[in-house]
């Protein structure tokens, strides 16, 4: 009880309290007309409080646990009804009540509707499930009889032999409290989660109504029963048991849509309670001589024998459960777990004002460390970043493995903590992961969304592929900031990205692999593109050199931008084929600059598996030679932040482009963890300073410092400093004061074909 708050217990205790007073009074008091006055009071008074919350638990639940609360308060209203009217016949007419008695119907309407009220509380998904309980519940039903005539009922049929009418009424009374019962204990056998608390409460109510109303009977039988006996005190705890279990329903969690079923430990030795007691003390009570000890030791041989068995499977299905509902690599959920999760939530946001929000997740150039450490070191790291991701959430929330290095997080709460928790993931890479006796610094796209309650329609898988399109969003201008989703994201490439996604969904890869197929072709037949971003001197202000960036000008999609399509172009190992294309477009076109009197270095960006090639200088060399360009006319990129397992291979390569004269520049400098390293042991003549690490320098001091002390350290090793992504003349001056050579960005110019670039360098001017 200790997840309920402190107005649950007091509602709980109420009743009990009132309880305990009656069983004081009763054994103290003794019998007489006082005293079952003051029972009858005292009951009335309980069984109205306990119909009253199971209202207000019918009212506050939903699906079968509200029409279960709802018919258990028709049964507790026919119940108060039998005693009323038990109140009539014996303190206002003042006569001995009949049997049977209108109090009578009542009673067995309340048994009966109990009955069904019980059968609501657990829905079962398997017809096996079903079966099984159909067999558990006719074992429990077919013990407790057989327990009940051994000590009461042979006694009540002898004593109401020639009244037929009162034999059938007393037989009645035990016969549904074993029914009750029997749906009692295989429902508390069912039961999962949150609500286990209550049902047990019910069971136990009804097992305590069970007990008073077979010593009832048996009183009857032999004449002994008056009001205000001490038995009267176990159907007041039955009754406050009732609100007890009605209070706590409402404050436990909503039970989630059934799935899979996992068996309960419950469910492995109730079913052979009944059957213990029903052959243990049967056969001492009806046998003589040494069977009456034999039988019952048999039958405990057996219970234990099948105890022991259905514990051994219950551990296989278990595990069956787990490994259907867990990523079977990094133990989190899998998709399918994450779905069911994300739909609950969905539900409980549409009843009551909660936050859920959906973080996707996305590790950049991943497959990288599959192309250079290989899978097992692959699969070890997605394991540590399993960890740390289920680290960085509350308990409650919900990290799963979606498909292959993707993620998602399902965060709800009372309050929305998003935001919070979404920078805590993302501080979570900032320390390198080991793999194989290496530090390697991951890089995640992160994109949010929160269900907000302006839209009561929202669906579940809506939510979710909002935060993917936020992280899409994230990766294509490979930010470290935390993407919130907007609308706007739906449209140009975010529309896009979208529209891939569900038709991959939708049609089950026909439309990857018919983007695949447009993509060789566009290979094999120039379909693709390349423009050029000007990179200006900061110094001078004119036009020092162009970034060749790859577009595909799709003849039904549009441009594409390269996040659109660069994961096939891994997956289906046509790296190199590409990069041979943007080297020759764009060494062609700084030969026709070159031609028109215009010497403009071209910069162009490298794939790490490039990088392997040791013949790669040689070919870069026969490529400018072939066109009369000098090797410092073109700068190879590599990403800061990409995997190099084999540094001396590496290392050895840029060295001889180096020796050719070509150049090479470190891009995104900054985005990651081992840059002062790459300064130190890679050969190279320029770095490129990430937009991310540039942005903030003319409103945050302590950024504004770093960015200092890089250039100048850069300046001291004789490296050239370029800046991207500057956008407002403040950063370009900033630059400008503190001696970084060259800046690029959309002040300067966006990415434009090449006959732009020859306009804007003859004439002096960018766009």
């Amino acid at each position: 009880m200790g997840r309920y708050n402190r107005r649950v217990i007091a509602l709980v205790i109420a009743p009990l309290a009132g309880v305990l007073a009656l069983t004081a009074l009763l054994a103290v008091g003794g019998r007489g007309v006082d005293a079952g006055i003051a029972d009858d009071l005292i009951n009335l008074a309980l069984l109205g409080y306990a119909t009253v919350c199971a209202g207000l638990a019918a009212r506050s639940a939903s699906g079968r646990l509200r029409r279960a609360w709802t018919v258990m308060t028709v049964a507790l209203s026919a119940w108060t009804l039998g005693d009323a009217t038990w109140f009539v016949y014996e303190v206002i007419l003042r006569q001995e009540v009949p049997v049977p008695s209108i109090a009578d119907g009542f009673y067995l309407m309340f048994a009966a509707l109990a009955t069904v009220a019980m059968t609501q509380f657990v829905a079962e998904p398997m017809r096996q499930s079903r079966v099984r309980i159909v067999l558990d519940s006719f074992t429990v039903t077919l013990c407790l009889f057989l327990l009940a005539w051994v000590l009461v009922l042979h006694d009540v049929f002898d004593a109401y032999r020639e009244d037929r009418a009162a034999v059938v009424v007393a037989f009645l009374y035990p016969v549904a409290d074993i029914v009750m019962l029997t749906i009692a204990v295989v429902t508390l056998m069912r039961t999962t989660g949150g609500q286990r608390v209550a049902i047990s409460l019910l069971a136990a109510a009804i097992a305590v109504m069970a007990i008073a109303d077979s010593a009832y009977t048996g009183m009857v039988a032999d004449k002994s029963y008056q009001s205000g006996d001490l038995i009267d005190a176990a159907w007041a705890w039955a009754a406050a048991l009732f609100a007890a279990a009605a209070v706590v329903s409402r404050a436990a969690p909503t039970p989630r849509t059934p799935g899979l079923p996992s068996p309960s430990r419950a469910s492995i030795w109730l079913p052979f309670v009944p059957l213990l007691l029903a052959g243990t003390i049967g056969p001492m009570v009806i046998m003589s001589g040494l069977e009456r000890f034999l039988v019952p030791a048999i039958v405990v041989a057996v219970c234990v024998r099948q105890a022991v068995s259905a514990w051994e499977n219950r551990r296989l299905v278990t595990a069956a459960v787990d490994h259907a509902l867990q990523d079977p690599l990094t133990g989190l959920a899998n998709p399918t777990m994450f779905g069911e999760r994300l739909a609950h939530a969905m539900m409980l946001r549409a009843r009551i004002d909660r936050s859920v929000a959906v973080l996707a997740l996305d590790l950049d150039d991943f497959r990288l460390v599959n192309e250079n450490l290989g899978h097992d070191a692959a699969d070890r790291l997605l394991i540590d970043v399993g960890r740390r991701l289920a680290d960085s959430v509350r308990p409650g929330d919900t990290v799963a493995r979606i498909a292959g290095d993707e993620f998602a997080i399902l965060l709800e709460g009372p309050y929305d903590a998003s935001d919070e928790i979404a920078h805590k993931v993302r501080a979570a890479f900032d320390v390198p992961f080991r793999v194989d006796e290496q530090d390697i610094l991951l890089r995640p796209s992160i994109g949010v969304t929160v269900a907000s309650m302006t839209e009561p329609d929202l669906v579940p898988a809506t939510v979710q592929r909002r935060a993917v399109i936020a992280m899409h969003a994230a990766k294509r201008v490979r930010s470290r900031d935390v993407h919130t989703f907007t609308a706007d994201m739906l449209a140009a490439d975010g529309e896009l990205t979208e529209q891939l996604a569900e038709r991959r969904q939708s049609t089950g890869g026909a439309a990857e692999l018919q983007l695949l197929g447009e993509l060789r072709n566009a290979i094999d037949n120039d379909g693709l593109g390349v423009v050029y971003q000007p990179k200006i001197s900061l110094r001078t202000g004119e036009m020092v050199g162009v970034e060749a960036l790859l577009r595909w000008p799709h003849p039904r999609l549009g441009t594409l931008l390269p996040d659109a399509f660069i994961g096939l172009v891994r997956e289906r190992g046509l790296i190199q084929r590409v990069t041979r294309i943007v080297v020759d477009l764009a060494l062609d076109d700084a030969a026709r600059w070159h031609e028109q009197g215009l010497r403009m270095p071209v910069a162009i960006n490298l794939f790490a598996p490039c990088l392997r090639e040791t013949d790669l200088p040689e070919l870069f060399d026969a490529a400018l030679t072939c066109r009369g360009l000098a090797a410092d006319l073109m700068t190879v990129e590599i990403t800061e932040d990409v995997v190099l397992s084999d540094m001396t291979t590496v290392t050895a390569v840029l060295g001889r482009l180096r020796a050719h004269g070509i150049r090479v520049a470190i891009d995104d400098f900054g985005s990651g963890y081992s840059s002062l390293s790459y300064l130190r042991d890679l050969p190279i003549d320029e770095v490129k300073l990430d937009r991310h690490f540039v942005a903030p320098v003319t409103t945050d001091a302590r950024a504004a410092a770093v960015v200092r002390a890089v250039i100048d350290l850069t300046h001291d090793l004789g490296i050239t400093v370029v800046a991207e992504g500057i956008e407002d003349e403040q950063t370009s001056d900033w630059l400008r004061r503190h001696s970084c050579d060259i800046g690029q960005g959309y002040l300067f110019g966006r990415p434009v074909g090449a006959a732009d670039i020859a306009v804007m360098a003859t004439s002096g001017t960018h766009a």
